[in-house]
């Protein structure tokens, strides 16, 4: 087997023309160089250098004969080398980020357009599933990085970071039921009394919300189940009732006046949007470019 270390002693030892030099410039004991002189000379089977009082002298019918391969090949590597610091480096290749098409929209939108302008060289793939799919894309190498919606269980497989993002689950009206406002606060029961617009069952919405009726003991029914925050906000706006929707989800719509939100008590349970990682992956310079941007995280997009 060919022992580079012993060819780099050798290559060194013959451009210094000393092993005292060669050594100071390996940062090895004198000793330990010329030991892996003696150690390459034998596994060759012919002397590479003349020992001279002034320093060491490649021989004609050895060290001269291999210096210039050995040179070409320790340069080549020295190549491979640079190359891979440099991918340790530089954002290139693929990266590949998984989440619901609400955690794109509302949350990454504007993170992925800030990545892609500092570093447009490298891929982006977006993969939108739900969140325990997005778990099994990580799990199985499918996917880099991975945002889910909180909470989710335990996964020795995942590591999962502190959130990016929290968010408040309200609950708004458009000008139809805009009156409710004026009631000041309002109580469980009393949204019960009114069309109730709700995310599908086995959403972490959906669950949260369900939990949180139950810890009071009260059952409500949804009049319409929908798949989609816009969707919800677009019904909610035209009068179908009253929606259950993270607040920064709904901020613009807010703003215009086109929905109100309501002063129920007691307030919804926080929810959040948690990074998530291969447990013990390596992370490419590209990814840790990635993981970077959300370390002064900023208010989610609502991208209407």
């Amino acid at each position: 087997m060919v022992n580079l270390d012993l060819y780099r002693v050798f290559y060194t030892v013959a451009r210094c023309g000393s092993l005292t030099k060669a050594a100071e410039e390996l940062y090895i004991s004198q000793p330990a160089i010329s030991q892996a002189i003696k150690q390459l000379e034998a596994q060759l089977g012919t002397p590479l250098f003349n020992r001279m009082r002034k320093g060491m002298e490649l021989t004609a019918q050895g060290g001269e004969l291999v210096y210039k391969d050995v040179e070409k090949a320790l340069k080549l590597l020295s190549g491979v080398e640079e190359k891979l610091a440099e991918l340790r480096e530089t954002p290139t290749g693929t990266l590949r980020i998984g989440a619901s098409a609400s955690i794109f929209q509302y949350i990454l939108s504007g993170k992925i357009v800030e990545y892609r302008n500092r570093y447009p060289q490298v891929k982006i793939e977006l993969i939108s599933d739900v969140s325990p799919k997005i778990i099994e894309y990580l799990k199985t190498d499918r996917c880099d990085v991975g945002f889910l919606n909180l909470p989710c269980a335990d996964d020795n497989e995942i590591a999962l970071g502190d959130p990016i993002c929290i968010l408040h689950d309200v609950f708004v009206v458009g000008k139809a039921y805009a009156h409710l406002c004026e009631r000041g606060e309002l109580s469980l029961g009393d949204i019960g009394r009114f069309p109730l617009l709700l995310m599908k069952e086995h959403t972490v919405a959906r669950t949260s919300f369900e939990n949180y009726c139950r810890s009071f003991g009260v059952k409500i029914s949804p009049s319409v189940e929908v798949d989609s925050w816009d969707f919800m906000k677009r019904l909610v706006t035209h009068g179908m009732g009253i929606g259950c929707i993270p607040r920064e989800y709904a901020l613009r719509r807010l703003q215009e006046g086109l929905l109100y939100e309501l002063n129920v008590q007691p307030t919804l349970p926080l929810r959040s949007i948690g990074m998530a990682l291969p447990a013990d992956s390596n992370k490419p310079f590209a990814l840790r470019s990635f993981i970077g941007l959300f370390e002064d995280n900023g208010q989610p997009l609502d991208a209407e």
